[in-house]
């Protein structure tokens, strides 16, 4: 069982992360861990993350849905947790997989203001709605509940109607636009990568400018939520367009494509920094696509698509199923975007701006508790 355990937290570890353009909510991670009603086990358990992570996933009918968690500092101690627990939230802290913060307060609404996301919380967050009072929006707060099919989400106000994407704040915008420097020493999320020549440097993670989480606002100072150490601004953060894979109408994973280099999307690109899509291919459609089939760059806030591939690269113009307006860019042959472009690997197999579909396209989604042991999951009230 405990093997079991180790690769349901490796499933969710893919799903976590800090990237503003990348998560899809917002949650405490403190707060999910003690939902032992939905299983009757531990008073803490980890895995109760990934019950989130599938809700979620089946929320926006996406596949490989990230989400942005945030932990107070005593949860890496917390002994309601098994030591493999603990010792996963250290790591996931330490390679920026989650945040820590002394406290959470509203750091995650915070969070979740900035970049205009849902929270998903069974609070209702009454004592914020003063200072916050969006919290009192349909579709901003989403509690997980048991429902026949499985743990669900569900809207806190209004009646599950569907609400327009929230964009995110002023001040999102404007503290997102910058990167950011830590003082202290090693700090992974605001860090340059520190001393090359230090003891153990090679193992240490720090994240890319184009990814860096946004600063916690201290006295209307931008400031390290770990540290508590006033940020240093270190000039204009590389501009990013956010994309999506999309394959046989599903949805199956996000990327950013970002000024800082080309992104490759293949088969199975060479050096582990591409987009992977072997895994979602037909055997067909493996034979035809290459390793490295194409590249997209940004430049001046225009996306290029350049063919590397051997059997050419389709771009659809407007996002047109016309087959007669079908591009072909052919080996090193390049391409700039409009926003209703589609670029096309395969028949099926196609690449263009997140904001492109509204809906990811599947009904239930891959699930991160394959391998988690026989839970029983009791009913939850709203």
């Amino acid at each position: 069982m405990r093997f079991e355990v180790s690769k349901v937290l490796d499933a969710i570890e893919v799903r976590l992360t800090t990237d503003p353009a990348l998560a899809r909510a917002v949650v405490d991670l403190a707060e999910v861990v003690r939902y032992a009603d939905l299983d009757g086990g531990r008073p803490a358990s980890l895995v109760r993350l990934g019950l989130l992570v599938d809700a979620l996933g089946r929320y926006v009918a996406e596949e490989n849905v990230p989400v942005y968690a945030v932990a107070p500092r005593g949860l890496i101690s917390d002994t309601d947790l098994t030591s493999n627990e603990r010792m996963v939230v250290r790591r996931w802290a330490d390679d920026g997989k989650i945040e820590v913060v002394p406290q959470v307060d509203d750091r995650v609404l915070e969070v979740a203001e900035m970049l205009g996301l849902p929270v998903l919380t069974r609070d209702r967050e009454d004592r914020y709605r003063a200072s916050r009072p969006w919290v009192a929006e349909p579709g901003r707060l989403l509690a997980l509940v048991s429902q026949q099919g499985g743990p669900a989400l569900v809207a806190r106000v209004g009646r599950g109607e569907a609400v327009p994407p929230t964009p995110r704040s002023p001040l999102g915008e404007r503290l997102l636009a910058r990167v950011w420097r830590c003082p202290a020493p090693n700090c992974n999320a605001y860090g340059s990568g520190g001393d090359p020549d230090s003891p153990f440097a090679d193992m240490r993670t720090f994240t890319s400018p184009v990814a860096q989480p946004p600063p916690a606002l201290r006295s209307a100072a931008p400031t390290c939520p770990r540290h508590g150490e006033r940020l240093k601004d270190a000039g204009p953060r590389p501009a990013t367009e956010v994309f999506s894979v999309r394959i046989e109408g599903v949805i199956r994973q996000r990327f950013v494509v970002s000024e800082e280099k080309p992104m490759i999307i293949g088969r199975a690109p060479e050096g582990g920094g591409g987009v992977m899509l072997g895994q979602w291919l037909t055997e067909d459609a493996r034979k035809w696509i290459s390793r490295g089939h194409v590249s997209l760059s940004l430049r001046a806030g225009e996306v290029t698509a350049k063919d590397i591939s051997t059997n050419g690269t389709g771009i659809r113009p407007g996002g047109s199923m016309d087959d007669d307006e079908r591009i072909t860019l052919h080996r090193d042959e390049s391409r700039k975007l409009v926003m209703e472009d589609i670029v096309e690997l395969y028949a099926g197999v196609h690449v263009g701006r997140a904001k492109l579909w509204a809906n990811g396209g599947v009904v239930q989604p891959q699930s991160v508790m394959a391998e988690a042991p026989t839970m029983a999951i009791r009913p939850v009230g709203r």
